[in-house]
């Protein structure tokens, strides 16, 4: 079987994390709480990246899981580097509707309806 979008997509996702979070462990100056900050975007990235790769190997797959997963990292952790990096606050707003989406991606995991056969 051929490995799917949604499958290096979350890998994709998986290795920009791991840069992320060595960047932040070893180059990234900045005070302990933005450090901090750096690193729960680093976390939610990698754990949402092996989420994308899930949805590539669930029968059926369901999409708007990937999309709302992709879409919460962009939010999330994006608007997370974003803020450590230019030091720009207001981006913390921006940063709840990512949480929103991994919320919503899971929870369509939790009901998505199964197939006879498919666990």
């Amino acid at each position: 079987m051929p490995i799917n979008r949604w499958v290096r997509l979350g890998a994709a996702f998986l290795a920009i994390g791991v840069i992320a979070g060595a960047f932040g462990a070893h180059a990234l100056e900045v005070t302990p709480e933005r450090e901090e900050v750096w690193r729960t975007a680093a976390r939610y990235q990698l754990v949402h990246g092996l989420g994308i790769c899930l949805v590539g190997l669930l029968r059926p797959v369901p999409i708007w899981t990937g999309r709302l997963f992709t879409a919460g990292i962009l939010l999330f952790s994006g608007s997370l580097y974003t803020l450590v990096l230019t030091d720009t606050g207001w981006l913390g707003a921006i940063t709840p509707m990512g949480g929103v989406c991994f919320i919503g991606g899971w929870a369509i995991i939790a009901v998505r309806p199964r197939k006879p056969g498919n666990p």
